[in-house]
C-alpha cells in the first residue's frame, strides 16, 4: 500500500474518464468518514497512563504516504522509559506529533528532542522516513538542555539489488540515482547532508549551530551472516532475533518481517524492567514476527481493510486489477488476520492497530481484528498514551 497509493490517482486512471471518478469518490467516501476523528487522544486513560515509567505514546497512526484527511498524522510512535523517549518511525507529522506530545521539556526554547535517545525505523518507504530529512536538518535548533551524547538512529543498510518488477512481466521503469540505486540509511543520510548543505554550513558560520552529524549517530543493522537480499525481497526464518542496541535497562531487538518485494524491512521490540512492546512495521502474516512479539505486554501492528483495497482495485484497469489486489493483500496484514493468525499465537496480551490503511475507516470497522484474539484490542489515534506494565 505505502508504496502505491501516491501514484494510484496520476497513474493508475486516466485524467478523465469513470476510472479516475469511482476512484476519486472512493477517497472521498474514505475523507468523510473520518472526518470527525480527534486531532488528540486524550481522557482518563491517558491521564493515568502517563504515571506508567514504561509507555508507549502513538504520535501518528495512518499508513501510506496518500494524505486522505488531515485527522491522522503519518506513522510514528514513542517508547518512554523514564525520562528516556525513543522513537519508531518518522512519518509525515511525526515532528509536529512529538511537540504536541508534551515529550519534550516544554519550556519554548525548542527541546523537542532533548530525551530522545534512539531513533529506529523498519524500513524505508517514504510514509515511514518522510520527516527524517526535516528531524536531520531542524534536530540542532530542538535539543536546548541536551548533553553530548548522540541520538542513535538504527534503520535498513543498503539492499544491493534492486526489486523485481511489478506485476512480473512488465516494462522497467528508469531507474533513479543509478550510481547507487537501492542506499540504505546511512548513505541516505549522506545525500540530505548534501541537499542541505547551504543552511548547515551557513548556520555553522553564522550562529555556531551544532552539525546533524555530530548530534546523530546512524546505523545501518548488520545483516552480514543472516541475508543476501535477493530481488524478490522474501526474508528467511530466522532462529533467533537480531540485537540491535542496549541503552542500560532498555534493550531493543529486531526480526525480519515479510514486506516483500521491499527488503529488509524490519520488526523491533523494546525490553524495559516493566514490560516489553513490539512494533510489527510493514508486514503480511510473519513467523518472525509472532517469534519476536511472543508473550510481550504490547503489539503495535499494520493493518489494511480488504474492503478497501478493492475499492481501489475496482478503480484500476481490468488488466492490472486482480495482480494489483494480490499484491497490496499479500504485504500487508488484514484487519481479519491480525488478531486471530499474530497477536493470539504469539500470547500478546495487547494488541494496538497502527497504520491503518485507509486512516479514515470508522473504529468499530478496525474493532473486528478482536474475531480470534483472546488479548485486549485498542485502536489507535493519535497521540494515544498507553501504559506498559506495572505505574
Amino acid at each position: 500500500m505505502c508504496h502505491v497509493l501516491n501514484h494510484l490517482v496520476q497513474q493508475s486512471a486516466p485524467a478523465e474518464g469513470p476510472g479516475r471518478r469511482h476512484l476519486l469518490k472512493t477517497l472521498g467516501a474514505a475523507t468523510a468518514a473520518g472526518a470527525l476523528l480527534p486531532l488528540a487522544a486524550t481522557g482518563p486513560a491517558t491521564a493515568a497512563a502517563r504515571r506508567h515509567r514504561t509507555r508507549l505514546v502513538l504520535l501518528g497512526t495512518a499508513g501510506g504516504p496518500a494524505w486522505l484527511d488531515g485527522g491522522r498524522c503519518g506513522v510514528s510512535s514513542a517508547v518512554v522509559y523514564g525520562d528516556r523517549v525513543y522513537l519508531v518511525d518518522l512519518g509525515h507529522g511525526a515532528m509536529h506529533r512529538l511537540v504536541q506530545s508534551g515529550l519534550g521539556a516544554g519550556d519554548g526554547l525548542g527541546s523537542a528532542l532533548t530525551p530522545v535517545r534512539g531513533i529506529f525505523l523498519t524500513h524505508l518507504h517514504s510514509d515511514h522516513v518522510a520527516d527524517w530529512p526535516a528531524l536531520f536538518a531542524t534536530g540542532p535548533a530542538n535539543i536546548v538542555g541536551r548533553g553530548a551524547e548522540p541520538i542513535h538512529v538504527f534503520g535498513p543498510g543498503d539492499r544491493g539489488v534492486l526489486p523485481a518488477v511489478f506485476p512480473p512481466g512488465a516494462p522497467a521503469p528508469a531507474v533513479f540515482n543509478p550510481e547507487r540505486p537501492t542506499p540504505g540509511l546511512t548513505a541516505m543520510t549522506g545525500y540530505l547532508g548534501q541537499a542541505f548543505a547551504t543552511d548547515f554550513n551557513g548556520r555553522a558560520r553564522e550562529s555556531g549551530f551544532t552539525r546533524p552529524d555530530d548530534l546523530f549517530s546512524v546505523h545501518d543493522i548488520d545483516l552480514g551472516g543472516v541475508w543476501s537480499v535477493d530481488p524478490a525481497g522474501k526474508p528467511p526464518r530466522l532462529e533467533s532475533p537480531l540485537r540491535v542496541w542496549e541503552d542500560g535497562d532498555v534493550r531493543v531487538t529486531a526480526t525480519l518481517v515479510d514486506h516483500a518485494p521491499t527488503a529488509p524491512a524490519f520488526a523491533f521490540r523494546f525490553d524495559t524492567p516493566d514490560g516489553s512492546v513490539v512494533f510489527s512495521g510493514d508486514t503480511r502474516v510473519s513467523a518472525n514476527l509472532i517469534e519476536l512479539a511472543r508473550d510481550a505486554d504490547v503489539l503495535v501492528h499494520e493493518v489494511i481493510d480488504p474492503r478497501f483495497v478493492d475499492q481501489l482495485a475496482a478503480a484500476l484497469p481490468a488488466s492490472r486489477r486482480e495482480a494489483m489486489r494480490e499484491h497490496l493483500l499479500t504485504s500487508h496484514t488484514t484487519i481479519d488476520q491480525v488478531g486471530r493468525d499474530v497477536a493470539e499465537p504469539a500470547g500478546v496480551r495487547q494488541l494496538v492497530l497502527n497504520h491503518l490503511v485507509p486512516a479514515t475507516n470508522p473504529a468499530r470497522r478496525w474493532k473486528a481484528a478482536q474475531k480470534g484474539y483472546s488479548g485486549k484490542l485498542v485502536v489507535g489515534e493519535d497521540l494515544l498514551t498507553l501504559g506498559v506494565g506495572r505505574g
